[in-house]
């Protein structure tokens, strides 16, 4: 699905976003566990009579480990919840997150960061004993050599949370004579207006995807079973429409209020127990679909 729904903003004389928005990167370190094993890599190209190395074996140092397991697991749950209350901005990972939505961002990942650090803790607490299981786990395939110094492995862990100012256009202040400067602020500008385009998309996007999924799942003369997330995933996006709206966009603004009233009144079980509510809501939903330039 391709957006055509363009930002008429920023040009030199636009409103900056810059205090209505700002810049926020975040950085989560992880340990692996897991180490290349050349000797049953070249063991399984042997029996397997290839003629290359065709593979790469790599042991898991700490399979079925819970410890080890949840710090992944909380980094991966960390990074979604900072993709669900920003918005995408540049390559380097820095994502854009309106002046709204900084209290409860700054709450979540406050509160991130110190789950994140109290699983590492009792990761490193239990690292020796977690090797001598898997002195038992691993069989013949142990080699204390693949595990490095409790204090290295510590240090590969890291939680890292960055928050910078967008950037006004026509903010340079080199000395590189005004045809130069013009010709780096036009650029800059255009940067600027593509970046603010690709956050929009992302937003579009999200609603678009939230909306199919719902218009899918409704579908049908049978009952359909489903998760009281097919309501919340909407809702909840439309709730982020207004604070990711730093343009004051019309179609953004008008979407919210479309959805919301389509939705008003709509629970998961409502839609489960009557079979005509749920055959209206989809075609309220999918008169959504057609009306706006997704």
């Amino acid at each position: 699905m391709e957006t055509s729904t363009t930002v008429s903003q920023p040009t030199n004389n636009a409103p900056s976003i810059a205090s209505s928005a700002m810049l926020v990167e975040l950085n989560i370190s992880l340990w692996t566990g897991r180490k290349f094993d050349k000797s049953v890599s070249q063991e399984i190209d042997t029996q397997k009579h290839t003629t290359t190395r065709a593979g790469n074996y790599h042991k898991k140092l700490f399979a079925d480990e819970p410890k080890f397991e949840a710090i992944n697991k909380f980094a991966g749950s960390a990074r979604t919840a900072h993709y669900y209350q920003t918005m995408p901005w540049s390559d380097s990972g820095l994502r854009l997150l309106t002046t709204p939505l900084f209290f409860e961002y700054n709450k979540k990942m406050t509160e991130a960061d110190a789950e994140f650090n109290r699983l590492v803790t009792e990761f490193v607490a239990d690292y020796d004993n977690m090797i001598a299981r898997a002195h038992t786990k691993l069989g013949n395939l142990f080699n204390p050599e693949d595990y490095p110094d409790i204090s290295e492995v510590e240090a590969k862990f890291a939680f890292r949370l960055k928050y910078s100012p967008v950037p006004e256009v026509g903010d340079f202040r080199v000395d590189v004579g005004q045809d130069a400067l013009k010709q780096l602020n036009e650029s800059y500008a255009n940067y600027y207006e593509e970046q603010l385009n690709n956050a929009y998309k992302d937003v579009w996007q999200r609603t678009y995807d939230a909306l199919k999924s719902m218009s899918e799942k409704l579908a049908g003369d049978n009952k359909q079973i489903f998760r009281d997330t097919l309501v919340t995933n909407v809702t909840g996006i439309v709730e982020l429409l207004d604070k990711f709206n730093v343009t004051n966009d019309d179609a953004m603004r008008k979407a919210k209020l479309k959805i919301t009233d389509a939705l008003k009144g709509i629970t998961p079980d409502a839609l489960r127990d009557d079979d005509y509510l749920r055959h209206d809501t989809k075609r309220k939903v999918d008169e959504l679909l057609k009306e706006f330039a997704w």
